[in-house]
């Protein structure tokens, strides 16, 4: 059964490029509830512990430079099917890539700048969320 929650983020380059906004009212008119959000800065040693899947390939190094290097908007969405749907909506990691209309082919710099994070599993989505929110800050709203 498909979860009802995932993460996204809003990454320091679309946050530096005025896209919070633009890419807010996207989530929201494909249907999800934001029900946690608030924006912050990682720290390298953060940044290290979120990504820590992908420790020892070839782009960590850079990606943990990167988010690490200005604010991002972490939220928790709630819809059925959360996951799923909002990897469509974000479409794919490399912006060339993309399908039109999609958060990361109208906003992202390149696929190391992609503009927005997605949970990519409900395993995922429950780990990230509680990464930046205690189940306190949301729990309630979902009632």
């Amino acid at each position: 059964m498909a979860g009802n929650k995932t993460l996204t983020m809003i990454k320091p380059g679309a946050v530096k490029n005025k896209h919070i906004g633009a890419i807010i009212d996207r989530i929201e008119q494909a249907g999800f509830r934001i029900v946690a959000i608030k924006s912050t800065k990682l720290s390298k040693g953060a940044a290290e512990e979120f990504y820590q899947e992908h420790k020892g390939k070839p782009f960590f190094n850079d990606l943990v430079s990167f988010m690490s290097s200005g604010p991002i908007v972490a939220a928790v969405l709630y819809k059925d099917n959360a996951v799923e749907d909002f990897r469509k909506l974000i479409g794919s990691t490399d912006p060339e890539n993309a399908e039109p209309g999609t958060i990361r082919k109208d906003f992202a710099e390149s696929k190391e700048r992609n503009a927005v994070h997605g949970s990519d599993s409900d395993e995922s989505a429950e780990r990230e969320c509680h990464f930046f929110f205690s189940t306190m800050e949301y729990l309630e709203v979902l009632k």
